[in-house]
């Protein structure tokens, strides 16, 4: 997938994660629909990661877990232990269900947001110069 698509799509879904979560609420479904963003939201991260990996010759990012390895050693991420966090916490989401796991990822989610922001200016900055 072309890069710039990519980062127009990641770009898209951080927004609308922000949006959601600037909507202070105790409803179950709400809070479930924001985790969904959140899932999208990572997914398209790693895949952005794995793209720009392998745009520069890299070959080894075929998994999130790779991927985030491989980020935090390009300087494109700071803070190794959240993504590794988000990744258990999506992995967690998407094969379970867990009412009070769920409960702690949505908490997490402005830290995770802004982890995936920082990656996001990072790799716009990596893709202009």
């Amino acid at each position: 997938m072309n890069s710039m698509h990519l980062m127009d799509d990641y770009d898209r879904a951080l927004a609308r994660l922000a949006e959601a979560l600037r909507v202070a609420t105790d409803d179950d479904v709400y809070r479930a629909g924001c985790i969904q963003y959140f899932e999208f939201c990572f997914e398209l991260a790693w895949k952005t990661i794995k793209t720009f990996a392998e745009q520069a010759g890299v070959l080894e990012c075929t998994s999130p877990k790779a991927s985030i390895k491989h980020a935090f050693s390009a300087g494109w991420i700071d803070d190794e232990d959240t993504w590794l966090a988000m990744l258990a916490a999506r992995n967690r989401m998407t094969h379970t269900y867990d009412m009070f796991g769920a409960f702690d990822v949505y908490d997490s989610l402005p830290r995770f947001l802004s982890e995936m922001q920082h990656l996001h200016g990072t790799l716009t900055a990596a893709q202009t110069a």
